[in-house]
């Protein structure tokens, strides 16, 4: 694997770290800016209306500009959103300030997927991609709690600024290593709404939506469930978080190389998977032991399905794959916002603190459903045995279907 990827995973770490962990700093926030923890709360939501308006926006101006000179201009906005959260001097100028630190997150993955998957042999891009993607799982593991542990003892600004600094660590390795991939005749922004009409893209975009959210039903309300219902101690809640994280890693690791091999199967088999860990979740969450499995699985499974979703988007867009891998982290957000709103939604109604794992399991199977409807209108269940993308063939082969990839003999531009 190229050393470009290390600049790509250090990005991702930072996304990561940014990302979450604000919600461990809530009432430090709170105290500091004047508002309540729940007020606070917000700044959440900020963050992922940045990514959500970002993605397709940033990536759109973007269209025209080599790859390694847009992700450079994403990743100083990265870094100056975060600056600017660390010198808010109240809510309101936080808040734009987390909303303009999320603008970049999506097109920085959707441009990092495209150009990682440009670095290696198309039958490796998926495991290209899958390693930048480990920067976000690691971050899950070092970057959220260390970030956390500075702003309890540093106060929170210093968080953000720990983040800025890391993104320009970034900055330079991306500088440094990427090389110049140059963008394909008759690039803009045409050009990627063009791609994005595609009826396989919307089909992916809304198995993302439904499927992640299944995931984020559960993980929004992880914390309450073990103290209340697993009757763990509230100190013990950051390492289950950091166990999480390690099943987000191992799930990564994964995904690649079995989405080399199989796209569609690899993303049916892992949402199949997350129904069935999320409800019998509802069930091990009685007990310690079963409940911290499940947690490391429903981590894995979480994550082991952005892999497929992320590069069938980049198939499915042919020639223009930038704008639909941005948008997949978009969606993630949705996912994020609609799961959790029914996971209170349950919770609100009196069905007790560990409804939302079947809530979840009812999303993933849907979200597994709607993958499945893809497939068939692709031209059969588990068609195409390699993931086919644009990746290898630079600017100028884009593939229609998995299935095809040996037969067009796609090459590497170079």
């Amino acid at each position: 694997m190229p050393l470009a990827l290390l600049a790509l995973s250090v990005v991702a770490f930072a996304i990561g770290t940014t990302e979450f962990v604000s919600m461990g700093l809530l009432p430090q926030i709170a105290d500091g800016v004047g508002v309540s923890v729940p007020q606070a709360g917000n700044l959440i939501s900020a963050y992922a209306l940045g990514v959500v308006v970002g993605a397709p926006l940033l990536t759109g101006l973007g269209a025209k500009i080599p790859h390694k000179k847009l992700l450079l201009l994403l990743a100083g906005l990265f870094v100056v959103g975060n600056v600017a959260s660390a010198l808010a001097p109240g809510f309101g100028t936080l808040f734009a300030a987390r909303v303009l630190a999320g603008l970049p997150h999506g097109a920085l993955f959707g441009v990092g997927a495209v150009v990682a998957s440009r670095l290696v042999a198309p039958e490796r891009a998926a495991r290209a991609v899958s390693t930048m993607f480990l920067g976000l799982t690691v971050a899950n593991i070092v970057g959220v709690p260390a970030g956390t542990a500075l702003g309890q003892q540093f106060g929170w600004r210093s968080a953000y600024l720990a983040v800025a600094v890391i993104g320009l660590i970034a900055l330079a390795a991306l500088a440094r290593l990427v090389p110049h991939q140059p963008r394909a005749e008759g690039a803009g922004i045409r050009h990627e709404l063009k791609a994005m009409g595609n009826r396989h893209i919307a089909i992916g975009l809304a198995t993302a939506v439904v499927g992640f959210g299944g995931c984020f039903a559960v993980y929004s309300y992880l914390v309450p469930m073990l103290t209340e219902v697993t009757g763990m101690a509230s100190s013990s809640t950051t390492l289950v978080l950091a166990l999480y994280g390690v099943g987000m890693t191992l799930g990564t690791l994964l995904a690649g190389p079995m989405t080399d091999r199989a796209l569609r199967p690899t993303l049916y088999g892992g949402l199949a998977v997350m129904a069935v860990v999320l409800f019998a979740f509802y069930f091990a969450v009685q007990h310690t032991v079963t409940a911290l499995v499940c947690v490391l699985l429903i981590g894995a499974m979480g994550s082991f399905i952005t892999t497929p979703v992320q590069m069938l988007l980049m198939a499915k867009a042919e020639q223009a794959p930038t704008m639909a891998a941005a948008s997949n982290h978009s969606a993630f957000n949705l996912a994020n916002a609609g799961g959790a709103w029914l996971g209170g939604l349950v919770i609100s109604a009196g069905w007790g603190w560990a409804s939302p794992a079947l809530v979840g399991a009812s999303l993933a199977a849907v979200g597994l459903g709607l993958a499945v409807v893809g497939g068939v209108r692709d031209g059969g269940f588990g068609r195409g045995k390699r993931s086919t993308v644009v990746a290898g063939a630079g600017a100028k082969a884009g593939v229609k279907d998995e299935a095809e990839v040996q037969a067009a003999g796609v090459e590497r531009a170079g």
